[in-house]
């Protein structure tokens, strides 16, 4: 085929677990995550009544565990999760996937709500686009907001078409597990929902 462009989603489809709890397990440790998810739990069950959206979600998560680390401190830690934590919750057939595509001269990204800071090292590492959520840096330091949306559902095709001419491609593949990337799969001529687990 000529001119393919595959899509894939990280966490839940190239992921075994959300990074974003385990980059503050990383980063924090596992008690400062589970003190901190007791304390947010009532905000965390007003988000599941969907009172609070997933981004003010995940800002309020953000804030709270990382505002005011000064950004040299958190990317670097982000790349120490990449390169010592990552490896152990990535899917071998997800994996394989991109390795596929790879071999077949396609495009590759990876099309993600986590913040870029803890995908993009990884990506990188395989030679591979990364659009993810972009966390706000004001003075030097992660402030725990967003720049813009999150980059899930329709943002995520908003992402993809900011960078790629979708109508160059004659074949789309996009893959993912969630409600969330429903907008991203129906862009695709073969979208694989759940491929991998």
């Amino acid at each position: 085929m000529r001119n393919v462009i595959a899509f894939f989603d990280f966490d839940g489809t190239i992921t075994t677990k959300d990074t974003l709890f385990e980059i503050i397990r990383f980063q924090k440790g596992p008690t400062a995550l589970y003190l901190g998810m007791a304390l947010l739990s009532p905000l965390l069950v007003l988000f599941k009544l969907k009172v609070i959206s997933n981004q003010q979600m995940k800002e309020i998560v953000l804030q709270f565990y990382f505002r005011n680390t000064p950004i040299e401190v958190f990317q670097q830690l982000c790349n120490d999760f990449c390169r010592l934590r990552l490896p152990s919750i990535l899917r071998p057939k997800a994996l394989n996937a991109i390795a596929w595509h790879q071999a077949e001269g396609h495009k590759v990204f990876i099309v993600t709500a986590s913040a870029e800071n803890w995908v993009a090292p990884w990506s990188e590492t395989l030679k591979v686009g990364c659009l993810g959520s972009v966390l706000e840096i004001k003075d030097g330091s992660v402030t725990g907001k967003l720049v813009g949306k999150n980059c899930n559902g329709d943002e995520k095709v908003c992402r993809i078409k900011e960078v790629v001419h979708l109508t160059t491609f004659d074949t789309i593949y996009a893959y993912g597990d969630s409600s969330g990337d429903k907008q991203m799969l129906a862009l695709a001529q073969y979208p694989g929902f759940r491929a991998f687990e």
